[in-house]
């Protein structure tokens, strides 16, 4: 089977550039495609949305996917190297990407090429998510240098599931009961640690509470 993989991630475009290109690429190989699987949607939809879960289940081995360009496999670097990985080793497919003049072929005598590619696909999935760390890193630290906080305000603190006993358990803490007699006699729920850290975190907040 030959399939057509055609998208388009904005309303104002339309897949028939893309199917036109495919299609004159297919006359001059002497190919013909089998079935189309087009899409008019956001690129911010997921690979379910966008049809590529589609496409990746129904592949069998030798058959083959022809896509316009690289971009139209993904949103990201990472993305569109699992894609391609999916098609050329998981499913041992051939993938053809018109404009790149890149034809990935698992069955070729001689796949050296498609491995290159490969690292080389890796190594900017790699650069990709250094350059998003990096990115978050200096937003955080402008933020720092504009005098904004990071991080949970001074004095907040997170719901807990004693919460809703938190007027006994500090009741009768205040009497000296102990936090494992607390749990097994008045609760009957808990363990010793995070019902400890529990009645402490309320105690630095206020001592008023205790």
């Amino acid at each position: 089977m030959i399939y057509g993989y055609v998208r388009v991630s904005t309303q104002d475009q339309s897949v028939d550039s893309q199917k036109n290109s495919i299609s004159r690429f297919c006359i001059d190989q002497k190919m013909m495609v089998d079935q189309w699987i087009a899409l008019e949607m956001s690129s911010r939809k997921s690979t379910a949305d966008r049809r590529i879960d589609e496409l990746l289940d129904k592949l069998s081995p030798n058959d083959i996917v022809i896509a316009s360009e690289l971009s139209r496999l993904g949103r990201s670097i990472k993305e569109t190297l699992h894609t391609i990985e999916t098609i050329i080793q998981n499913k041992q497919a051939r993938l053809i990407l018109i404009k790149q003049n890149l034809d990935l072929n698992p069955t070729a005598s001689s796949n050296v090429a498609n491995k290159v590619l490969i690292t080389i696909f890796s190594m900017l999935a790699e650069l990709e998510r250094d350059f998003i760390s990096e990115r978050t890193k200096e937003g955080l630290q402008a933020r720092v240098a504009k005098g904004i906080k990071i991080g949970k305000p001074k004095g907040v603190i997170q719901a807990s599931m004693y919460d809703k006993d938190k007027e006994k358990i500090l009741h009768l803490y205040q009497l000296g009961v102990s936090i494992q007699k607390i749990i097994t006699t008045h609760l009957g729920y808990g363990k010793y640690m995070s019902l400890k850290e529990f009645i402490g975190k309320r105690k630095e907040l206020s001592g008023a509470e205790i």
